[in-house]
């Protein structure tokens, strides 16, 4: 058997595992998210909400990259693509039905807002956008409304996700936020 030089032959690591020639991409903050941490311990508003919670906290702790007068726009701790922004309602409510008429305009103006932001400070060339009403539809956080903006750009889907089930973001939340609150676009 051939040995490279430069990599020596792993050894076998006593029941953990046999090893490979793959290099591992470690996630430990997404464990959280994995075990559900932080998630409401009931519907209403406080049984630790944390699209609750957030609004109590200042703009950078919280991720806020703007507040309007009924909603705000917050990245996303969990992001699917760099800049996944969410708009949420500051009323605890769990269903886009439930939103009076100015929830609904100030919630859809943010969410224009949020692709402008995200044109003009990273380029993006396109957006998914959407709510999973309820857990059976993917709502993580089901009992506080939430609607998810995530910039797409041309190949942003590459062998990573596709292959080693792992998204790769090029800048920490805090300075993602800063950007797009430079870009943010004002009444």
């Amino acid at each position: 058997m051939l040995q490279s030089m430069d990599r020596p032959e792993p050894e076998p690591q006593n029941g953990v595992g046999i090893p490979d020639a793959f290099q591992r991409l470690w996630t430990p903050h997404r464990m959280a998210y994995i075990k559900g941490e932080n998630k409401p311990r009931g519907p209403g508003e406080d049984d630790g909400c944390p699209f609750c919670e957030i609004t109590r906290l200042d703009d950078a702790d919280g991720l806020i990259v703007a507040r309007g007068k009924l909603v705000y726009a917050v990245l996303n701790l969990y992001p699917y693509n760099p800049g996944h922004l969410m708009v949420c309602p500051y009323r605890h409510v769990a269903d886009y039905t439930d939103l009076d008429p100015d929830e609904t305009a100030e919630l859809a103006e943010y969410t224009k807002r949020a692709m402008r932001a995200l044109r003009a400070a990273a380029g993006a060339h396109g957006f998914n956008i959407g709510m999973n009403q309820g857990p059976v539809a993917g709502a993580g956080i089901a009992a506080h409304l939430h609607q998810h903006i995530v910039p797409r750009w041309g190949g942003d889907t590459n062998f990573m996700p596709v292959v080693g089930h792992t998204k790769v973001l090029p800048q920490l939340l805090s300075q993602t936020r800063e950007m797009l609150v430079e870009a943010w676009p004002e009444d």
